[in-house]
C-alpha cells in the first residue's frame, strides 16, 4: 500500500510540476505578449510623430518656397531705391524723366512683392526690436528716447511671418 501511495504521490507531483511549468510558460508568454504590444504601440506612436513632422516640414517648405529668390529680388529693390534717390526737383531734365520710369517699375515691383506676402519692416522712429532689426550704429540725439530707431540704413522685410532680411538701423543712445 505504501508503494501505491508513492506512485500516486509521484504522479501527483509530476502533474503538479507539469502544471507549474505550464503556469510559468503561460506567465512568460503573457509577459512577452505585453512587451510586444507595448513595442507596437511605441512604434505606432513614433510613426505618427514622424509623419506629423514630415508633413510640417513639407508645409514649411511650401510656405516659404522662393525665399532665396525673394532675397535676391530685394537687392534689386535696393538698387532701384538708390537710383530713385538721385532725383532732384528739376523735372524737365533727361535724368528726371528717366528716373520717373524707374519709379513706375519700382512701384510695380513693390506691389508684386506685397501680393506675394512680402512686407517692409516699419522701424523709423519706433523702439528697437532685435527680432526684426540689426543695430549697426548708435548715436546720442537730444530729444529722442534711448533705444529708438533714428535712421534706416537698409530696409528689412518679412516674408509671410518670417523675417527674411533684418533692417539695418541707427539707434539713439
Amino acid at each position: 500500500m505504501k508503494k501505491k501511495k508513492n506512485d500516486e504521490e509521484i504522479i501527483e507531483e509530476a502533474e503538479q510540476t507539469e502544471k507549474t511549468e505550464i503556469d510559468l510558460e503561460k506567465a512568460r508568454l503573457i509577459d512577452e505578449n505585453n512587451k510586444l504590444n507595448d513595442k507596437v504601440l511605441r512604434l505606432s506612436a513614433e510613426m505618427q510623430n514622424m509623419r506629423r513632422r514630415n508633413d510640417e516640414e513639407k508645409m514649411n517648405l511650401l510656405k516659404y518656397d522662393g525665399e532665396e529668390f525673394i532675397a535676391k529680388i530685394l537687392q534689386v529693390v535696393d538698387n532701384f531705391e538708390r537710383a530713385i534717390s538721385l532725383d532732384d526737383t528739376n523735372l524737365e531734365d533727361e535724368i528726371s524723366k528717366f528716373l520717373s520710369g524707374f519709379k513706375m517699375i519700382y512701384a510695380s515691383l513693390l506691389t508684386s512683392l506685397k501680393e506675394q506676402g512680402i512686407e517692409e519692416i516699419e522701424c523709423l522712429n519706433k523702439p528697437f526690436d532685435p527680432n526684426t532689426m540689426e543695430a549697426v550704429m548708435t548715436e546720442k540725439v537730444e530729444g529722442v528716447e534711448p533705444n529708438t530707431v533714428i535712421d534706416v540704413m537698409q530696409k528689412g522685410y518679412i516674408y509671410k511671418d518670417k523675417v527674411i532680411r533684418h533692417a539695418m538701423v541707427k539707434v539713439a543712445e
